[in-house]
């Protein structure tokens, strides 16, 4: 299925957040996820349900100075 990861179009094949994320390669235990703009627990990655067009945004913090 289509969805959108960060504003870029993108096609995967798991159709829960846990296995797309898996997918996707953002394996850090360091990210936060929103899905159709409202924010996503960790502990509900497995029960999340993605559709055919939701919009993903995955966060990860920066390092630097």
């Amino acid at each position: 299925m289509k969805i959108i990861v960060n504003a870029e179009p993108r096609e995967v094949t798991n159709e829960t957040l846990e296995d797309a994320l898996t997918e996707l390669e953002f394996t850090s235990p360091a990210i936060a996820t929103a899905l159709n703009g409202s924010f996503v627990p960790r502990e509900d990655y497995s029960e999340t349900s993605l559709s055919e067009g939701d919009r993903l945004e995955v966060l990860a913090p920066m390092q630097g100075g």
